[in-house]
């Protein structure tokens, strides 16, 4: 009859006209449209470091990375790099504009097994700020997008600082490498030769792309070997620009010899403390004997050294 309700869309589960399910959608509001189930990937994490040297990023006691470049130690936790290199972080982003992190290759790789062969993909990812920091991480996963987030903290884990130089007159800031250095990876070979101003880089793509995000600006390149192995050819890229600060006078570096004065004012505690009885002797003239041979030892010797002497004796 016409004074009888029509049946709606819905059904009698409460659709109302709105089709299957009614108001809530399919599935209750957990289906397609609304709120997904534990949300944790959007909430962002505090960070709670596990290591002494990330307590003390995180405390605000070490405020630069040439910090812990000057006393050579390891980084464990990549938060440390975003607190100290905040331009590096981009949450595993692609940010061409500002040269943070750029994934340099994808490439699937196979394993043969029992069951038939397995296919992985294995990325290369270059990081820098292009201002004298520089990384490169590889990784391999069963998913690209899990691929390229673990070599990009594989690669905030391995910055290494990149020293620059001058080809002529020290006018101006550093635009070079300072000295020729040479990296190997398998059978290629990369060397970088100082440029004057304005050359450029004159490099492969894949190496230009690299010394870009280090800050280079003018350098000349030479390559030998099997270049087109990109994996290969990036690493000795890199090897080569870590070179640049293994080039470095001792008496070149004032924070260095800074840091030796502190090291010293120490040698003396750790000595009577930690060395063994038959190596130094506990007496004042000893002591001030050996005060003397490693007053003599800091014109010529680094920090790491010495502290390497001191390792060695407690291992004695």
């Amino acid at each position: 009859m016409a004074d009888k309700p029509q049946p709606s869309a819905g059904g009698d589960r409460g659709g109302f006209g709105r089709g299957r399910g009614g108001d809530r959608g399919r599935g209750g509001g957990r289906g397609r449209g609304g709120p997904r189930r534990g949300g944790k990937r959007d909430e962002e994490k505090e960070w709670v470091p596990v290591t002494k040297l990330g307590r003390l990023v995180k405390d605000g006691k070490i405020k630069s990375i040439e910090e812990i470049y000057l006393f050579s130690l390891p980084v464990k936790e990549y938060q440390i790099i975003d607190l100290l290199l905040p331009n590096l972080k981009a949450d595993g982003k692609v940010a061409l504009a500002n040269f943070l992190d750029e994934v340099m290759k994808i490439m699937p790789v196979q394993k043969q097994t029992r069951a038939g062969q397995r296919t992985r993909f294995k990325a290369f990812v270059a990081i820098g700020d292009s201002d004298g920091h520089l990384g490169l991480g590889v990784k391999c996963a069963k998913e690209v997008a899990t691929a390229i987030r673990g070599a990009i903290i594989i690669a905030k884990l391995s910055i290494i600082p990149v020293r620059r130089g001058y080809w002529g007159a020290k006018l101006g800031e550093p635009h070079t490498v300072p000295c020729k250095v040479q990296g190997k990876t398998a059978s290629v070979y990369v060397k970088l030769v100082p440029a004057p101003r304005g050359t450029g880089i004159v490099a492969a793509p894949a190496s230009k792309r690299l010394l870009q995000l280090a800050g280079v600006q003018d350098v000349y390149t030479q390559s030998r070997g099997n270049t087109s192995t990109m994996g290969n050819f990036l690493k000795a890229t890199y090897a080569a620009v870590n070179l640049t600060f293994l080039r470095l006078k001792f008496s070149s570096n004032p924070c260095l010899l800074s840091s030796l004065t502190q090291h010293l004012l120490l040698l003396d505690h750790c000595y009577l403390r930690y060395a063994h009885p038959g190596h130094v002797a506990t007496d004042s003239t000893s002591t001030t004997t050996l005060r003397g041979i490693l007053d003599s030892l800091a014109v010529s010797l680094p920090s790491c050294l010495l502290l390497d002497c001191v390792i060695s004796l407690h291992r004695d």
